[in-house]
């Protein structure tokens, strides 16, 4: 999974970043891997790999990884070349979702770049840098496919729908907002303009720490995000950037700990986690023996031929069956011996749909 994180200057965003990918690193032993400076790659926190490896001695415990993608602080104009916010736009075309870091608390030693705090003023900012980037992209299909679309009809069709996005953006509206033709070819275009307004968007209402314990239920601004959020079928969490940066210092039992004090019992990296697995409609399975146990992250609905494809393209090629037990099963019955003798341990075929928390062994000839 790919995050890009978006936000105007001073909201504490690459504070925000530079916690959650130390975090992530440092939480499940990990080696925090920079690809360049503003790329991280982190590991998705999973109690059930770690109790899995304990049981089978494992000597390689592997968690799902989140790739971070962080964006300088766009500005109004980006798109004009106003700052350096659109030179970056390009690197979060490949991202699976956007989390756009939103600040929503007062601090007089913190300028805010356009003078007052404002979410709703803030996040338009922001969404019309992304609709001016997306339309530039649309443009330049349509030059590309206006002479040929004359003579050709599905030329033609393409160029109704590129238009049709085109007026849908110019107009204030967000891809994603927009009513796709039912059409097979439509949204196989429609997903090759890969733009970045039809991305998910998860909201990061950044708050001051007096407003984590009661998950910014007294903030007015993150109540104007949650509004926004709910309009447009996105995801919100509440974080601390400053906490996050703080935690990020401190061991498993530290962070337990420092968070039990807050009154708090996840952390923001935790809720960004749940929010983008809820908003993706991701769910992990897993692998487990003496050499390896590892986390899987696949879309819900995922038949066992293609979840085997994940691990490898073989294993999808020539899938003959899925022995299947539930993680919680597992670890109760001590052993997968244990499991099979009472019956638990599924054999499954090519329709078997994956649950979140199933522990496989794929079964296959090639």
């Amino acid at each position: 999974m790919k995050l890009g994180i978006v936000g105007l200057p001073n909201v504490g965003k690459s504070t925000l970043f530079n916690s959650l990918t130390k975090a992530g690193a440092e939480s499940a032993n990990y080696p925090f891997c920079t690809i360049d400076p503003n790329v991280g790659i982190v590991a998705v926190p999973d109690e059930r790999i770690k109790k899995l490896g304990d049981l089978y001695h494992t000597k390689k415990v592997t968690p799902a990884t989140i790739e971070f993608v962080d964006i300088a602080g766009l500005v109004k104009g980006a798109s004009k070349g106003e700052g350096l916010g659109n030179q970056f736009l390009a690197n979060i075309r490949e991202v699976d979702a956007i989390v756009h870091v939103v600040r929503c608390f007062e601090d007089t030693n913190i300028v805010h770049v356009d003078g007052s705090i404002d979410p709703g003023r803030d996040i338009e900012t922001i969404n019309l840098e992304l609709i001016f980037s997306d339309i530039e992209i649309l443009e330049r299909r349509i030059a590309k496919v206006a002479k040929q679309a004359r003579m050709d009809k599905t030329l033609a069709k393409e160029m109704d729908l590129l238009e049709g996005l085109k007026a849908h953006l110019e107009a204030g509206g967000m891809a994603r907002t927009f009513e796709l033709p039912e059409d097979e070819d439509a949204e196989l275009w429609y997903k090759g303009y890969n733009l970045l307004t039809a991305k998910p968007t998860i909201y990061a209402a950044n708050v001051a720490e007096d407003d984590l314990a009661d998950d910014g239920a007294n903030n007015p601004y993150v109540a104007s995000v949650r509004e926004k959020a709910k309009a447009e079928g996105s995801e919100v969490f509440v974080v601390c950037a400053q906490i996050e940066q703080e935690i990020s210092e401190l061991d498993d039992d530290e962070k337990a700990m420092f968070l039990e004090d807050l009154g708090l019992t996840e952390s923001g990296l935790d809720k960004l986690i749940k929010a983008s697995y809820s908003l993706l409609g991701l769910i992990s399975f897993l692998t487990a023996g003496e050499d390896e146990c590892r986390a899987w992250t696949i879309k819900k609905g995922t038949k066992a031929p293609q979840a085997a494809g994940k691990i490898h393209t073989d294993f999808e090629r020539g899938f003959i069956k899925a022995e299947v037990v539930n993680y919680q099963d597992l670890l109760e019955c001590g052993s997968l011996s244990a499991a099979k003798e009472k019956g638990i341990v599924g054999l499954e075929g090519k329709e078997y749909v994956v649950k979140d928390g199933d522990v496989i062994l794929f079964r296959f000839n090639v």
